[in-house]
């Protein structure tokens, strides 16, 4: 099981890291980052149930506003840094140039999908330390400094939790209102650029 869920990991890794090189608001790009969600969902399916844990609502959704605060914070002193800038702005064109409903669903529902699989299926089946680095080393495929420091910092959060409420249910809530914060606000931060001809 162990070497079906590193494939599942290297696959949707693979699909990711095509997804944010693809032109920003393209066909391309809503594809694979569909194809993204669904590899997750489906790793995590077949290792077999995931445990919800037990936790309320409320609290989740105010870490991951927290979380957004401090996120807010660091993007007001990275977009002073040339090399932080590019590649936040680099992320945020596809919330720029694409539709609106489409990105805002498409970051749920992959961060919803990265819940079950990674704070799921492999945390179950390898543990706190190295399902969180099998998380950071995904986000390495699409080659952005900036979504590799937030997997980093958000992957131990998540992590966390998982271990505190014994289930998927707190990181997942979490994940989804700090996505919904960072869509809705971080763009206004960040002007648009021209989208890639490729």
């Amino acid at each position: 099981m162990k070497a079906l869920l590193k494939a599942v990991t290297a696959a949707g890794s693979g699909l990711l890291g095509a997804s944010l090189a693809s032109k920003p608001g393209s066909r391309r790009f809503q594809v694979l980052t569909a194809s993204v969600a669904a590899t997750w969902f489906a790793g995590a399916r077949t290792a077999g149930p995931v445990p919800r844990g037990r936790t309320d609502v409320v609290q989740p959704v105010v870490v991951g506003a927290g979380a957004f605060g401090v996120f807010y914070g660091c993007a007001l002193v990275a977009r002073r840094i040339p090399l932080l800038r590019r590649a936040i702005t680099g992320v945020l064109g596809h919330a720029h140039h694409g539709s609106t409903p489409t990105v805002v669903t498409t970051a749920l529902v992959t961060g919803a999908a990265e819940e079950v699989f990674f704070r799921g299926a492999l945390y179950d089946a390898f543990g706190a330390r190295e399902s969180t680095a099998l998380y950071v080393l995904s986000t390495t495929s699409t080659r952005n400094p900036a979504l590799v420091l937030a997997s980093a910092t958000m992957g131990t959060l998540f992590t966390l939790q998982r271990r505190w409420g014994g289930g998927v249910q707190a990181p997942l809530l979490t994940h989804v209102t700090w996505s919904a914060l960072m869509i809705g606000f971080l763009p206004r931060l960040f002007p648009p650029q021209e989208p890639r001809s490729n």
